[in-house]
């Protein structure tokens, strides 16, 4: 999602890459924002001929995709047609399925959620009542006037198998295993259905946050909870639109987890098990955790939290912070979820506090906020095929 860092992908002129094509060129127009690009640009980006590229924009113009942005000042020859994405014209459904709460968000093409809704979810209730209230959360943030949806993204507790779209053995939930939540929602939608961990669709939001700087939105004094018109730290074009490249996404909510940027895009690894972040033992024989484990850093983080100690909270989760920094040298750490929005400040200064205290470099990570939430991230994952993302 680096669409702002300089390095663009290659087309291929091939009939048979038509899709891809396009999808090329819709990612660097969304990238560009409401000031376009012109033709020479997109074929200079891509490596595509001027002719390739005048037909895929024709093509793109015609399904309303795309359209005419103004023209660029002279240069000396005959002025530019710029060319923009034309958001409002496709839409996608976010959802965050959590322990014990709901929310659902649409989003259009620029990722600027044009609709949310919320309510409380027992996500003990079992699979069946859980599957109810996604349908009935993406009808309430459905278009009222019709516009179809691309798809649905949900993001849920996991672990889960995000290929099969199937829960795994969700801490506390044994109801959940194996429950093919996103072929039964599928079914119940009529939607293509992307199913990811919670974490992972917080590392999309996160790194998609760039869209609404891009985007002008109208919504921009909105509050933590939403994700919208939040700051994510200082110099946030250094993350997304400068020469960073790899973030952590730290979820503080009824849980504990990270979601991974890593290489243009989210690190599940080879069993979608990556980013079990809470349960990394920090203290040997120390309490025991709902894993199974003593000592995890989400049972001594959550136990903070409940005593009301969230200084104490924000250090156990900085020292988390740091043992993943020092195996993957990243570039940023984003902080989330619904006790970090609570006390923004608390943590964002303990956990920097920690990493400052604990760098072996001068050079360490910026910590901020994530800048969108969970559902937003879902919603991301549902957009990236029209972008030719894999999410």
């Amino acid at each position: 999602m680096n669409r702002g860092s300089g390095e663009s992908r290659g087309g291929v002129n091939l009939p048979a890459l038509r899709g891809y094509n396009e999808a090329l060129l819709l990612d660097l127009l969304r990238g560009a924002g409401p000031a376009g690009l012109g033709r020479a640009e997109l074929a200079a980006r891509t490596g595509l001929t001027p002719q390739a590229v005048s037909k895929i924009t024709a093509r793109l113009g015609a399904d309303g995709l795309i359209a005419e942005a103004g023209r660029a000042a002279s240069t000396g020859g005959k002025p530019r047609t710029l060319l923009q994405l034309v958001p409002d014209v496709r839409h996608a459904v976010g959802v965050h399925l959590d322990r014990d709460e709901l929310r659902a968000v649409r989003v259009d093409l620029a990722g600027r959620v044009v609709a949310e809704s919320g309510g409380p979810l027992d996500f003990g209730a079992g699979p069946e009542a859980a599957v109810e209230a996604v349908v009935r959360a993406v009808m309430k943030v459905g278009d009222p006037a019709g516009l179809p949806l691309l798809g649905v993204g949900v993001a849920a507790p996991g672990p889960l198998d995000h290929r099969a779209g199937a829960m795994g053995r969700v801490t506390g939930f044994p109801s959940w295993k194996g429950f093919p939540l996103r072929g039964v929602l599928e079914g119940r939608l009529g939607l293509p259905v992307l199913l990811d961990k919670d974490t992972n669709a917080g590392a999309a939001a996160a790194a998609g946050a760039w869209l609404r700087a891009a985007w002008p939105d109208e919504d921009a004094d909105a509050d933590v909870d939403t994700g919208r018109g939040v700051d994510i730290g200082p110099d946030p074009d250094a993350y997304v639109g400068g020469g960073s490249r790899t973030c952590v996404y730290l979820h503080v909510g009824t849980g504990l987890g990270a979601g991974l940027w890593l290489g243009g895009g989210v690190y599940r690894g080879a069993r979608s098990a990556a980013g079990e972040f809470g349960h990394q033992v920090i203290l040997l024989d120390g309490p025991p955790c709902r894993c199974g484990a003593r000592g995890c850093l989400e049972v001594l983080c959550l136990e903070a939290v409940a005593r009301g100690d969230l200084p104490r909270a924000a250090r156990i989760l900085g020292e988390g912070a740091a043992n993943l920094v020092a195996l993957l040298d990243v570039d940023r750490v984003l902080l989330g979820g619904r006790v970090v929005a609570a006390a923004p400040e608390v943590f964002v200064a303990g956990v920097g506090a920690v990493l400052a205290a604990r760098a072996l470099d001068p050079a360490r990570p910026v910590v901020a906020l994530a800048g969108a939430g969970v559902a937003e991230g879902a919603a991301e994952l549902a957009l990236a095929p029209l972008f030719g993302r894999a999410g």
